[in-house]
């Protein structure tokens, strides 16, 4: 998990056949497009990266730098 003044920016763990990031429901539902069109799979927590296939990584900075942005003033951990 990164964090960003006390508030959760974006999670990164790993599985057996990917790499699941996690950047609130919030960072899905604003890249869900981007994320479908670039071939990735997602819930409304997480995104998978498959290991079989490249990664985005202008598509996480993009997740993290929203996340920053939209948290800047917010004080809890999570979004309410």
């Amino acid at each position: 998990m990164f964090t960003d003044h006390g508030t959760f920016i974006i999670g990164f763990s790993v599985a057996k056949n990917h790499l699941a990031v996690a950047p609130e429901s919030a960072g899905i539902d604003r890249f869900s497009e981007e994320i479908v069109q670039a071939g990735y799979d997602h819930t409304k927590q997480l995104v998978r990266f498959r290991w079989d296939r490249p990664v985005d990584f202008s598509l996480i900075q993009k997740m993290i730098e929203f996340n920053i942005e939209d948290k800047a003033d917010c004080s809890t951990f999570w979004r309410k």
